[in-house]
């Protein structure tokens, strides 16, 4: 087993199989991926591109020695009997109306071993469960299942992966406290701009031992430093979706947070990858390697240079704690999970609160009505 690195590159980078710029040329992609000594650490879902993005990435390490990198997988979303809801994507795996719990651990075994032999590969160094649904955090069926696979050796460690958006806070501090004792690993939305409402997850997964892998480090692209007000977003690039003028915004946030970088001589996207590591639980960064639009922008693997040439920890918590209070986000918008502001039928990505969470939300300081809800 090779545990996952400091910096890690996923295949949702690209913009082939999540729309993010300019979609760049699959043997461009594939260069992209390939792992080495400055980015040891890959990762996918077979969701992407309903395991196009599998194949993508075996070509990728074709020739690579297994010893050299971590090979990270997700599964979840059933594409092979759910039928897609247009950009929601597909069920998830657990939903009712395509199997009883009874077969939740052969599912799983099935799509980890289809997404293994698109790959090319025996065995995952980690996998996770990808964007469960509320019965994916709280099932002992589930987990069991994701345990069982590690047992027969599909892979080495277990995990899991809320989203796609940001939230989940209950149920992922209510998924460690219950099954802390199998998960190794948790990956959440982590970075200068954006510390919550992924920050609350920390210390609980500090204490159960659980390692945390982050993503969205890059804040929608904008520590690279070639997002402007003027970048011409595609229709389908999902940082459409966010609210008017959050580029400008954040663009005057990163001219105060440009000291902290200059004394550390680090580069923005650097400052934001070692924000993030310097809290206790965080072990590795994934942030999204993007090829903006016009003749400006940066060629992608530049991007990938500068995250591959990221330093030694150089930033402490007297840095992180002033970073944060610059990057304050806290209230700007709703959460998905488990939430106080819910109302009607049960969502596969947004649920009413229980008094359980409420009182998992209590043993770790969170107030949902305080704290997991839009005050501006």
């Amino acid at each position: 087993m090779r545990e996952p690195g400091r910096s890690a590159i996923g295949t949702w980078s690209g913009g082939r199989f999540l729309h993010f710029g300019e979609a760049i040329e699959e043997p461009r992609l594939v260069e992209l991926l390939r792992p080495d000594a400055g980015i040891d650490t890959v990762l996918t879902a077979d969701a992407y591109g309903q395991g196009e993005a599998d194949r993508v990435l075996g070509q990728a390490l074709t020739g690579v020695a297994r010893d050299s990198y971590s090979l990270v997988g997700a599964v979840g979303h059933d594409f092979y009997e759910g039928e897609r809801n247009g950009p929601k994507g597909f069920p998830r795996f657990t939903d009712p109306a395509l199997r009883k719990p009874d077969q939740y651990a052969s599912y799983l075994r099935m799509a980890t071993e289809a997404s293994l032999e698109r790959i090319g590969a025996d065995s995952f160094d980690l996998l996770l469960l990808h964007n469960p649904d509320r019965t994916g955090y709280s099932s002992e069926v589930v987990w069991d299942g994701m345990a069982t696979l590690r047992e027969v050796g599909l892979t080495a460690q277990i995990g899991v992966a809320p989203g796609p958006a940001n939230g989940f806070t209950l149920d992922i501090l209510s998924c460690l406290e219950r099954f802390g004792d199998r998960i190794d690993w948790a990956m959440v939305i982590l970075n200068p701009l954006e510390p919550w409402p992924g920050e609350l997850c920390l210390d609980a997964a500090e204490r159960q031992g659980v390692k945390v892998l982050t993503r969205v480090v890059d804040y929608g692209g904008l520590f690279w430093g070639d997002l402007t007000p003027t970048t011409e977003l595609p229709r389908t690039d999902h940082r459409s979706f966010r609210p008017a003028g959050w580029i400008e915004a954040g663009l005057e946030k990163l001219d105060r947070l440009r000291p902290f970088a200059e004394r550390a001589d680090l580069t923005t996207i650097q400052l934001a990858c070692q924000w993030n590591l310097a809290h206790p639980a965080v072990a590795s960064v994934a942030p999204t390697l993007i090829q903006e639009t016009g003749e400006d922008a940066r060629a992608i693997e530049d991007k990938r240079a500068e995250l591959a040439a990221m330093p030694e920890q150089r930033l402490g918590e007297s840095e992180r704690e002033a970073i944060r209070a610059i990057g304050d986000n806290s209230g700007c918008m709703a959460l998905k999970g488990a939430s106080p502001e819910h109302e009607g039928a049960e969502q596969p990505d947004r649920w009413a609160l229980t008094p359980e969470l409420t009182a998992v939300g209590a043993r770790w300081g969170v107030d949902p009505a305080r704290d997991l809800v839009v005050t501006h």
